[in-house]
């Protein structure tokens, strides 16, 4: 009988796959032992492995190149990097070294813009983006960096009085974009998007704010689905929408030249996961063209704002499983030593999943187990994979210590949890630990952040100074 770990992966899946691979009984990621980074570092730990985000900013600027390419399309796209899924040193560099613009959602976002201008990592000829509600703080900021003209700087209005704000802050001329509140998915409480101006709303907008005022022009308009770019009727039919606004907008307004269709690709959560990332940047690609030609207009520019896809398939976390609780007939516990709730809060929050796999110990035969966290909240646990309702685990074992990890974990997880600060249960947080490869391919490890320690948490409760 097939009883052992891998027989049930080998069943299920196609394995190994592109990021996972087998060496003897261990996991390898993208070629790591991580039973050695364990052995080196101990548990629980958090990495990122740095060379993935060049990677995935690669290839979509290559479905966007091979799409253009397809239809003649003439104009320019631009990656954007959304901030606000990891504002680490290490990502945001990393992302500037692959040739991304910025995006921005806050004035501390430009805080961090000021520090990569003066150390020359953003060019004098790159754009930031600053989306977001716009309080009087990131208005002074977004002025600032405008007069000083140390950059491109394109505003994009939320909502009628940012213009009004940014106006008086600045008598430079300036450019600014519109965003498109867009319709949400039925299963929402809400008909609309909170964010931006109604899609009946903006030509009249336009005509009122923009087009006879000498000081602005308006260069792009922006456009998000919350749900993410998907192939669904729903998708089409809001792109649609909002290429129909596109196209009344620039009939009017010669100085309109770009489309922003915001973030939304889809990262891998399972072993299972499928997507075409290819056929969705040509269609998308098809779809401006095909509206453009039949409007009579020259094709926009087009912008996107990847955060998730930029930086969450190159970070995991690890854990050990510390003992297991057998709490009736039919639940079995596997505690591990940390918690879900301080680690991966989306786990907690809003039941994201992510791609769990043990390190070790694949050839042990398997059985079906909990996991919980060791906080004393009672949602401290996972429960589930995206592709079935359990998680499936090497037997555990006293003599023989089993490791797992959750996988894809680098967008916003140590921004909800609060990197750093204050956790549940005053559980710390991890070490953080930065992989990479030399100029010769060779590994490099380097520890960013020792876990957190009581004296730390003490400080900030006010205990000690």
């Amino acid at each position: 009988m097939k009883t052992k770990y891998i027989d049930l992966i080998d069943q299920t899946y196609f394995f190994p796959q592109e990021e996972f691979t087998l060496r003897d009984d261990n996991l390898l990621f993208h070629g790591i032992d991580l039973m050695q980074l364990v052995e080196q570092y101990g548990s629980p730990i958090k990495f990122m492995y740095l060379p993935k985000i060049s990677e995935n900013i690669l290839k979509a600027k290559q479905w966007f190149a091979d799409a253009f390419r397809k239809y003649d399309y003439h104009g320019a796209y631009h990656y954007c990097y959304c901030t606000k899924s990891s504002h680490f040193r290490h990502v945001i560099e990393r992302a500037l070294d692959t040739g991304v613009y910025i995006e921005t959602s806050s004035a501390s976002d430009l805080s961090i813009v000021n520090v990569l201008l003066n150390e020359k990592k953003v060019k004098p000829t790159d754009w930031v983006i600053c989306n977001g509600f716009k309080q009087q703080e990131y208005v002074d900021k977004i002025a600032e960096l405008m007069t000083s003209k140390a950059v491109n700087v394109l505003p994009v209005l939320d909502n009628y009085v940012e213009i009004e704000q940014l106006k008086s802050k600045t008598s430079e001329p300036f450019s600014v974009g519109i965003r498109i509140a867009s319709e949400e998915e039925p299963k929402f409480e809400f008909y609309t998007s909170r964010l931006g101006i109604g899609y009946k709303n903006i030509v009249p907008f336009y005509k009122q704010y923009i087009q006879d005022d000498p000081q602005i022009s308006l260069r792009m308009l922006h456009f998000f689905i919350n749900t993410g770019i998907r192939d669904t009727a729903y998708y089409w039919n809001e792109l649609q929408k909002c290429l129909k606004v596109y196209v009344g907008l620039k009939k009017i307004c010669p100085t309109l030249n770009s489309l922003n269709i915001g973030g939304g690709f889809p990262i891998k959560n399972s072993l299972a996961f499928s997507y075409d990332y290819a056929y969705m940047v040509d269609e998308i690609v098809n779809q401006v063209r095909i509206v453009c030609e039949e409007a009579g207009i020259e094709v926009p520019d087009l912008y996107t704002e990847f955060g998730s896809y930029t930086v969450g398939e190159s970070a995991g976390t690890i854990y050990k499983v510390l003992y297991q609780k057998q709490q009736n007939d039919r639940e079995k516990w596997n505690m591990i030593d940390s918690s879900f709730i301080t680690t991966m809060p989306d786990s907690w929050a809003i039941n994201k999943r992510f791609i769990m796999l043990p390190l070790n110990r694949w050839n042990d035969t398997y059985e079906r187990v909990l996991l919980g966290g060791i906080t004393c909240d009672s949602d401290d646990y996972y429960n589930s994979e995206q592709h079935v309702n359990a998680i499936y685990l090497p037997r555990f074992s006293k003599s023989y210590p089993l490791y797992i990890g959750f996988f894809h974990t680098g967008a916003y997880q140590e921004t909800v949890g609060g990197f750093g600060g204050l956790q549940h249960c005053l559980v710390p947080q991890p070490k953080y630990v930065l992989l990479d490869r030399d100029e010769e391919g060779n590994l490099t490890s380097k520890l960013f952040k020792e876990q957190q320690t009581a004296l730390e948490f003490l400080t900030q409760l006010g205990y000690t100074q």
